[in-house]
């Protein structure tokens, strides 16, 4: 800016002339420019006052912002922490074959304590145990009064458990957030899904790891956080389950059982749709393994993949198939099996002391003839014996992906004599479990195929190596139909649905040695449809009786075998499978009809 000088020469000139005061001008500029120099001063006032209501205006919005959210915010207690303290805690869910949701996380608290920072620790304990009553105020009073700086008081809490503690109101009761493993059908399927629970833990989060069952064999996959969005797909259908699960508990109870178990499999890809074991238990509530008595009294014995047991005539199918096989019999060849039979200094009977005399070979396996199966056995051998059973998998446990499986393995003799050969080929001197009675049977509904039981949801068949020719399988199909439509599980038959199978009844045997007289292991192993096998479906009870008769009956044909047709009838529309309705014979046209 040009300053205009207070006195200006040609103007003081002029004023000169003209008579006048100079000294006038000169006032007047100084009035002018205290003017400006007043007006600069206030422009620069009131920007400064501009730029610091803007601030001020600024400062408040976010204060008023941060107070807004802490209003609708959950209060918690400010904690200093190290970086990387924080655990992840993602889990992938697990679901069955059709999306359903079988396990998945949810987001709880868990409720510790710092006793240095309580106000009332005698009413925190007090209020605490009213909250949570399995709490004793005693040992809660003690640990607040005591030298301890930290003490986890409820891992898992609820909502209203939440808020009722907040409702106590002592500043050294906090809470960690952390996801919870949660199962949502309940008991359902509980065997498979075993449970989980928590590995590394801090404030700020814990580590959900599985502890049974598919969460743990799968543990590493489950925790992969690349696999957060990836849900681990199972074989199972939860309806299916569902219905096996109930027809099964109430077959126990009706037949008295102590236990019972159920394998449903696809015959073409191993794939397991529904496996039972009873008596179950709540994943979300996995109780403790029993450290005493029988450990198949305890609810978390999977008796489907733990429970070894001489599965009795169950197993006779196999001899007559490897027989037939291998060129010794054909269906019809006619065996004598009238006694006495004598191998290695013991005699081989018949249920009941019953003697058939001569049967073809699809009649020992109709009425269920020790001494007929025995006599193929021995023509059979020792070593074709042992590599047959081998390549059907009895001799190691089952590749089921469930981490119980692996300590199923089958008990096999420790000398295979020619007894052991007999005796086997009927059930007895070689236990294992029904998962592998169930693959066994899906080798001769499926042609003649190996296929091993899986979890994982298959997309094509996953036949592996022959391990019997097509025509003995199907051999074998003809006779275990013929079990159900003339034979010992008549109680079987179930309308358009065509079921084959063979009952097995096994004396129990005690812890000491030796067997019971009054307890059985009663087993049906069946296929259906029998004409078009699809399925294979095992059901074993543990000491069932049936009382309805005058006297208690123990046998599969009258335990197991009307539990399997049961589920049958109610699993069976649930997989697709249509029942075969028999055609109309229509009447002969003739012309001497017509007239």
């Amino acid at each position: 800016m040009i300053r205009t000088p207070l006195r200006p020469l040609a103007r003081i000139l002029d004023a000169r002339q003209k008579g006048e005061n100079p000294d006038a001008i000169e006032r007047e500029n100084k009035r002018i420019r205290h003017e400006q120099m007043r007006d600069q001063s206030r422009q620069r006032a009131e920007g400064r006052l501009l730029i610091m209501g803007i601030f001020f205006f600024c400062a408040f919005s976010v204060v008023g912002a941060r107070m807004g959210l802490l209003a609708t915010s959950e209060a918690v207690e400010p904690r200093a922490h190290a970086p990387g303290a924080v655990i992840s805690a993602s889990r992938a869910d697990i679901v069955d074959r059709n999306g359903s949701i079988l396990a998945t996380n949810f987001e709880t608290h868990a409720l510790y304590a710092q006793p240095r920072h309580m106000v009332d620790p005698k009413m925190a304990a007090s209020k605490l145990v009213e909250v949570f009553p399995d709490l004793k105020e005693e040992r809660l009073l003690k640990d607040f009064t005591g030298k301890r700086k930290f003490l986890w008081i409820k891992k898992k809490i609820s909502p209203e458990q939440m808020q009722a503690v907040h409702d106590i109101g002592d500043p050294g009761l906090l809470f960690a957030p952390r996801d919870m493993r949660l199962y949502p059908n309940g008991t359902l399927a509980a065997h498979v899904m075993g449970g989980a629970s928590y590995g590394k833990e801090g404030v700020h989060a814990a580590e959900v790891i599985g502890v049974a069952g598919v969460e743990k064999y799968f543990d590493d996959y489950l925790r992969d956080p690349a696999n957060g969005n990836t849900p681990l797909q199972l074989s199972l259908d939860l309806s299916v389950q569902a219905a096996a699960e109930q027809v099964l508990f109430g077959g126990m109870k009706l037949m008295n059982a102590k236990g019972a178990t159920s394998v449903l499999m696809d015959v073409k890809t191993g794939e397991v749709i529904s496996v039972v074991s009873l008596p179950s238990f709540d994943p979300n509530n996995r109780p403790r393994p029993a450290v005493s008595g029988d450990a198949s009294d305890s609810p978390l014995f999977n008796r489907s993949v733990q429970g070894v047991y001489e599965l009795g005539s169950t197993f006779k199918i196999f001899a007559a198939a490897q027989a037939i096989d291998l060129g010794l019999v054909n269906a019809e060849t006619v065996i004598d099996t009238k006694g006495p039979l004598k191998v290695g200094g013991f005699k081989i009977g018949e249920f009941q002391g019953k003697n058939y005399g001569k049967l073809s070979v699809t009649d020992i396996i109709v009425k269920s003839s020790n001494r007929g199966t025995g006599r193929m056995a021995l023509q059979i051998g020792i070593k074709r014996q042992k590599e047959f059973l081998k390549r059907l998998g009895f001799f190691e446990a089952t590749p089921f992906e469930i981490v119980e499986a692996s300590g199923g393995k089958p008990l096999l003799p420790k000398r295979w004599t020619d007894l052991s050969t007999v005796t086997i080929s009927y059930g007895h001197g070689l236990s294992t479990s029904p998962m592998h009675l169930a693959a066994g049977y899906a080798a001769v509904a499926n042609g003649g195929y190996q296929v091993k039981p899986t979890l994982i949801k298959q997309d094509a068949s996953q036949l592996g190596p022959r391990v019997m020719s097509a025509h003995a399988a199907a051999d074998a199909r003809m006779m275990l139909r013929k079990v159900v439509s003339k034979g010992t599980a008549s109680f079987g038959e179930v309308p358009g649905y065509h079921v084959g199978g063979k009952t097995g009844t096994a004396d129990k045997p005690k812890p000491r040695g030796g067997y019971y007289k009054d307890k059985v292991i009663a087993t049906f192993a069946s296929i259906f449809p029998a004409h078009d096998p699809k399925y294979v479906l095992i059901v074993t009870l543990d000491e069932p009786v049936e009382t309805s008769g005058q006297k208690p009956r123990r046998t599969a044909g009258w335990t197991a075998v009307p539990v399997a047709a049961e589920m049958i009838r109610r699993v069976a529309p649930l997989l697709g499978v249509r029942p075969t309705v028999e055609p109309r014979i229509s009447p002969v046209v003739t012309l001497a009809g017509n007239n």
